[in-house]
């Protein structure tokens, strides 16, 4: 059998989510075909030689561990460490700077700023929501005026993320393992983010998760393609996730979760 060292934060505390309760499932299943041991993220490099592959999920946002997460990724290269997701993806995984980028490239995004001088670049609304560059699970976030956003933005800082706030229909996330759909889900109440329902994709939503697929480039792992759908029916890509991806697995129908847990563990085994 071979070895993973599967990463992951037992103890983060995230909104309306136990991340720990799905991490406990996924290394029930995956025990049976692998010899896997749990790491906490901070004590990553302290193991990761010793392992065929290093298995990240709920570590939480790298920020929280960014001096290890940089060694990490450095050793990834010195060592020819072989990692799950790949390291070679554009979203998350580097940060937020890929939505500014979408953003110039007219993808379809809610259009992003990290500049006051930039602000041209965004559509009119009543108001936008402005949050740091390197938050996660909306810390830091606050729904401003355009007045209120210059009175309060230094015009040099590039910290910043600067949205238009969409008055959306619902939030709807597409998961995929090597570019291969698994499924969708969905949150109706969209004040209730995360209590999600299954969803089935129509024929336009695959072309829009496509253009995105084939953006990231992301060699192998698990993506998870956060949208919202605007009051036109279009969907803009909210979050390109493929660092280490909530996968609401204990949410979802056993058929689908067990199809989910076959082509992890067949995806996994391709690698090794």
């Amino acid at each position: 059998m071979k070895k993973i060292l599967f990463v992951t934060d037992l103890y983060y505390n995230a909104k309306g989510r136990n991340y720990y309760e799905e991490d406990l499932f996924l290394t029930s299943v995956l025990r049976e075909d692998f010899k896997l041991l749990i790491c906490n993220p901070k004590d990553i490099n302290n193991f990761s030689e010793d392992f065929d592959l290093i298995l990240l999920r709920n570590t939480g946002p790298a920020a929280n561990f960014e001096e290890e997460y940089k060694l990490f990724r450095n050793k990834i290269k010195t060592h020819n460490l072989l990692t799950y997701n790949s390291f070679d993806g554009h979203g998350d995984m580097n940060g937020k700077n890929y939505l500014m980028e979408l953003t110039n490239k007219n993808m379809p995004v809610i259009k992003t700023i990290n500049n006051i001088n930039d602000f041209h670049k965004l559509p009119y609304a009543e108001n936008y929501i402005i949050k740091p560059i390197d938050g996660a699970d909306s810390i830091g976030l606050e729904f401003l005026s355009k007045k209120e956003i210059y009175k309060r933005t230094n015009p040099n800082n590039y910290n910043i993320l600067i949205q238009p706030f969409i008055d959306f229909e619902y939030e709807v996330s597409f998961y995929y393992i090597d570019r291969k759909f698994q499924y969708a889900l969905y949150a109706p109440n969209k004040e209730k983010r995360w209590q999600m329902e299954e969803y089935t994709p129509t024929n336009e939503d695959f072309h829009f998760c496509n253009i995105l697929l084939n953006w990231n480039s992301l060699s192998h792992g698990i993506q998870r393609i956060d949208a919202c759908r605007d009051e036109n029916g279009h969907l803009l890509l909210v979050e390109m996730e493929d660092l280490n991806p909530y996968l609401s697995l204990l949410d979802i129908s056993p058929t689908l979760r067990d199809k989910f847990v076959s082509s992890l563990k067949e995806s996994l085994n391709n690698l090794l």
